[in-house]
C-alpha cells in the first residue's frame, strides 16, 4: 500500500444533496467540503442523517438531488465498486467464517497484487501474524483494526467510518480512537467519520460538521465549534454548556452569575453560553450545591440558583459539599449569546 501517494485529487465535495424515505426527509440540502487528506467528523444525534449521508457518498443509496464529487470525478451515478470509496461499517461487520487475511483481501480477489496489499494493510494496522486468526478470537480493538485494514487494502481515495468505536468499552475506545487518528494522519487519506460522541469527533476530526434533522447546522474546527457555536443547540451538543437568560447591552450581559462579556454586541433579552469550566464557585452565595462528582482530575458541581440548575467544574478535589451555599461568577473568555429561543 503506497501511503505516500499524491493526495491533490482526493478532495471530497457533497453538493446540495437531499434524500427522502417516504415522508421522512433524511437529508436536506447537505453540502460538505473535505480537503484532500483531511478528516471530517459528522457529529449528531441518532436519526439525524449521518449514516444516510455516508451511504450516499459510498453509492449504497442514491440521492434524490445533488452531487458527490471526488477530485474532478462526479460519482453521483457511479456504481459503489467503481467509486474508490472504502467504508468501515458500525461494529466492523467482519465475516465470521473467514480468516483475518481473507477478510482483508475480500475486495481484492481479482487483483494480481492481492497478497502484497493484504500484507501491507495488516502491517499498517500492526496485525502481522494475525492472517490465520478468525474474528471470534480477536479483541474488540483488534477486530476494529481488521475492519480498517479491509477498507484500506484497495487504496481508496476516500474512507468512510460509521460509528467505529460504538461497540468498544470506555477504556478501549479511548486507546483505539487515538490509534485511528494517528493512522489517518499518517495516511493523508480523505476521511468522513460518523459519531454521536463529541469527544470522538474532537479527537479524530480535523473539522467537525454538526447535523440535526438531516441538515448541517455548523462546520468548523473543534475549537471554533466549542468557542463560537452558532446556536444554543450546537453549544449544548458539542460540549457541556449552561444556557442562561440575560439582558444584553452591547458586549456585556447581565445574568444571574453577574456580568458576562460576549463575543458580539447585542441588545435586549438573550441566551448566554456558560461553559462549566469557566464558572468559579465561591462560598456564601445565593446558590445551593445539590450534587458533587469527583473524577480525580477535577470535580463537577451542580448548583441551583432560583429556577436555574447550573454545572460548574473545578480542577481540584471537592471543596464544597451537598447543601453548601455558594455563589457563581463567570471567569472565561467572551462567550456566545443568542436571541432567546434560537
Amino acid at each position: 500500500m503506497n501511503t505516500s501517494r499524491a493526495v491533490g485529487n482526493r478532495r471530497l465535495q457533497v453538493d446540495s444533496v437531499s434524500k427522502t424515505f417516504g415522508s421522512v426527509a433524511a437529508l436536506v440540502d447537505v453540502t460538505i467540503d473535505v480537503e484532500s487528506g483531511q478528516t471530517l467528523a459528522l457529529l449528531g444525534p441518532s436519526g439525524c442523517g449521518k449514516t444516510t449521508l455516508l451511504r450516499v457518498i459510498a453509492g449504497l443509496e442514491e440521492a434524490d438531488r445533488g452531487r458527490v464529487l471526488v477530485g474532478d470525478r462526479d460519482l453521483s451515478h457511479v456504481r459503489p465498486e467503481l467509486r474508490r470509496v472504502g467504508m468501515v461499517f458500525q461494529g466492523g461487520a467482519l465475516f465470521p467464517h473467514m480468516t483475518v487475511g481473507a477478510n482483508v483481501g475480500y475486495g481484492l480477489s481479482q487483483r494480481p497484487d492481492r497478497d502484497e496489499r493484504v500484507a501491507e494493510a495488516l502491517r499498517l494496522m500492526d496485525l502481522v501474524g494475525f492472517e490465520s486468526r478468525y474474528p471470534d478470537t480477536l479483541s474488540g480493538g483488534q477486530a476494529q483494526r481488521v475492519a480498517l485494514a479491509r477498507a484500506l487494502a484497495p487504496e481508496p481515495d476516500v474512507l468512510l467510518l460509521d460509528e467505529p468505536f460504538s461497540s468498544l468499552d470506555a477504556e478501549l475506545r479511548i486507546r483505539v480512537r487515538s490509534e485511528v487518528a494517528e493512522i489517518l494522519d499518517s495516511l493523508n487519506i480523505t476521511t468522513v467519520f460518523v459519531t454521536h460522541d463529541q469527544e470522538d469527533a474532537f479527537v479524530v476530526g480535523d473539522s467537525v460538521a454538526v447535523m440535526r434533522r438531516g441538515r448541517i447546522l455548523q462546520t468548523g474546527t473543534p475549537s471554533a465549534l466549542y468557542q463560537r457555536p452558532e446556536s444554543a443547540w450546537v453549544a449544548s451538543f458539542v460540549g457541556e454548556a449552561n444556557i442562561v437568560a440575560g439582558l444584553a447591552e452591547g458586549k456585556l450581559v447581565k445574568t444571574l452569575v453577574g456580568p458576562v462579556e460576549i463575543d458580539r454586541p447585542a441588545d435586549g433579552p438573550v441566551e448566554v453560553v456558560l461553559r462549566p469550566e469557566h464558572l468559579v464557585l465561591e462560598g456564601g452565595g445565593d446558590g445551593r450545591v445539590t450534587a458533587v462528582e469527583f473524577y480525580g482530575h477535577d470535580t463537577a458541581y451542580t448548583v441551583v440558583m432560583g429556577d436555574d440548575r447550573l454545572s460548574a467544574r473545578r480542577i481540584s478535589a471537592p471543596v464544597f459539599s451537598v447543601g453548601d451555599s455558594v455563589g457563581l461568577r463567570y471567569a472565561g473568555p467572551p462567550t456566545a449569546a443568542f436571541n432567546e429561543g434560537v
